[in-house]
């Protein structure tokens, strides 16, 4: 039923439990698992210009460390993986992903950073309304 489980992450300290379930859900399947992170371009709207290729390098770094970190978890439980650093909404990034890759089924925490939390409001709350796909979302109690 499972062969393509999308794992988005931010990087956050709850995105490590996302991961396990993510995994745990992949090994039993003997699914791949895409890991993606998403920078959100709408951090450089209010940058100066000398500053948006700086902070695009840093957030990019960041987003290459959460995949590679969730695919060496994977790795470790014999899980395949295949992981991707794209730019733009997350949000919309995580669907087309989904959309665009054979995705059966994204698996996602509940809250992200404090910035998205915040300021944006809830990727996950998007994501469930208008993915192709079913949606398992972790909560930060799990």
């Amino acid at each position: 039923m499972y062969e393509t489980i999308l794992f988005p992450t931010d990087g956050s300290e709850h995105a490590a439990t996302v991961a396990d379930h993510a995994i745990d859900v992949a090994a039993t399947r003997n699914a791949t698992l895409h890991v993606l992170s998403v920078v959100d371009d709408r951090a450089f709207l209010v940058l100066d210009d000398d500053r948006i290729e700086r902070v695009r390098e840093d957030l990019e770094t960041t987003a290459r460390e959460a995949v590679d970190e969730a695919a060496t978890r994977a790795a470790d439980h014999g899980v395949e993986t295949v992981t991707a650093v794209e730019t733009g909404h997350p949000a919309e990034c995580i669907v087309d992903y989904a959309a665009t890759n054979g995705t059966d089924l994204i698996v996602m925490g509940t809250s992200g950073d404090e910035y998205e939390r915040n300021v944006v409001g809830s990727v996950s709350q998007r994501v469930v309304r208008e993915a192709p796909v079913p949606v398992t979302t972790v909560g930060p109690g799990v």
